[in-house]
């Protein structure tokens, strides 16, 4: 089966989609037939340009920043296309040629003009204005970032992008939670999953970890909630508890937030290490035993809590969204944007011994059940037959 994948963006560039497609194509580039010959043959299409990527270590092909004749030629020649967010451009391409189209989801592009679900003038979650119709709240959101023609560019591309995605044979949900926001029809869940780094040892490796260590990873933008953390923080500091906060990440509200680590006086107790991977992430969260996912927009299926809670680290997470349905009895949860709230659940990690190492393990044992690499891929596998089976006949 011909196989396009389209990821707007994509490696070297860093974050959820890029990921996921990632570990989708590699994974499914690995699927055999009972004849043992590979049964996808994946071409994944992006604008995202290689830079210093190497595209010839990957198992698939990559074919950077494809014009509309290329994209078109692309979309002609497969069987089957994925498209990794709402792209208007493959929607419409795909639309036009009647090729089976399948939609994952990411982000709320369909729902949203600013696909987050966030309400930018109050800094919550939004509850719904463009499904609600109320398409002048909506310009007014948006124009506080984006400018008002900015706004009105957004809110017209949602119009496409949802009509476009109502066609698609499958829009494809990474979490129940997203699949009733975005109400749109033949919608398949389909979680995100994540590989086990200690897959194949016998026993997990023994580290030591401090019960008064907290970390945030993540981009450093207003809608992630880092200043609920640092308030939380304050208030166990006023209240002689100690305690150590690492915010590892970067982003435009970098700058904001160090300046409220001062203002705050958390000088001596937050530490802001800008981007990490890899090795040096893995030194900087060694000896710390709780994450803390402080969002206050919908999070539409939680990745990095899936990265971390897999080796077994405790989460604290905000109760909204797709995040919520992860972590929810499997690590603690407060209410968004509530530093008292959160606050709380810090003090119950500070004061009740064993609790991370606890939670971490329950953490772990529900990503290996439900949330696995394998599983996404298998799933995701079993969807592209069913789409070229009904497609065939």
């Amino acid at each position: 089966m011909k196989l396009l994948i389209y990821s707007h963006f994509f490696a070297p560039s860093i974050g959820g989609v890029e990921t996921v497609a990632l570990s989708l194509a590699r994974g499914l580039t690995e699927v055999r037939n009972e004849k043992g010959v590979a049964e996808f043959d994946v071409i994944l299409a992006t604008q995202t340009p290689a830079g210093n990527h190497d595209d010839s270590s990957l198992p698939f092909r990559v074919i950077r920043s494809p014009g509309l004749r290329k994209l078109l030629q692309l979309i002609r020649e497969s069987d089957v296309v994925h498209v990794a967010g709402p792209a208007l451009a493959p929607l419409l391409l795909s639309y036009l040629l009647r090729k089976p189209l399948i939609v994952e989801h990411h982000g709320y592009q369909a729902t949203c003009p600013n696909g987050l679900l966030f309400h930018h003038p109050s800094g919550a979650v939004c509850k719904g204005q463009f499904e609600a119709g109320n398409y002048l709240e909506c310009l007014k959101c948006n124009s506080k970032t984006d400018g008002t023609i900015g706004s009105l560019r957004l809110l017209i591309s949602t119009f496409a992008r949802r009509a476009l995605s109502r066609h698609a044979i499958v829009n494809i949900a990474p979490s129940h939670h997203v699949a009733v926001r975005q109400n749109l029809p033949r919608t398949s869940v389909i979680f995100h999953g994540v590989e086990d780094p200690f897959a194949g040892k016998d026993t997990l490796p023994k580290r030591t970890t401090n019960a008064k260590g907290f970390a945030y990873v993540g981009r450093l933008v207003v809608e992630k909630g880092v200043s609920v953390l640092l308030k939380a923080t304050q208030q166990l500091r006023t209240e002689g508890r100690e305690v150590q906060v690492i915010v590892i990440g970067d982003g435009p509200d970098r700058p904001r937030l160090e300046k409220e680590i001062e203002s705050l006086g958390l000088a001596g107790t937050v530490r802001v290490t800008g981007f990490l991977s890899g090795v040096n992430l893995d030194q900087i969260l060694g000896g710390v035993g709780t994450i803390v996912i402080p969002t206050t927009m919908e999070e539409t299926a939680g990745l990095a809590a899936m990265e971390q809670m897999v080796r077994g680290r405790a989460v604290i997470a905000s109760s909204v969204g797709g995040l919520e349905e992860l972590v929810r009895g499997a690590g603690l949860t407060f209410s968004p944007g509530d530093p008292r709230s959160l606050a709380d659940a810090m003090r119950r990690i500070l004061d009740e011994p064993g609790l991370n190492a606890s939670l971490g393990g329950i953490g772990r044992e529900r990503i290996l059940l439900s949330f696995s690499l394998g599983g996404m891929i298998d799933a995701h596998a079993r969807l592209y037959r069913e789409v070229y089976a009904a497609v065939r006949v």
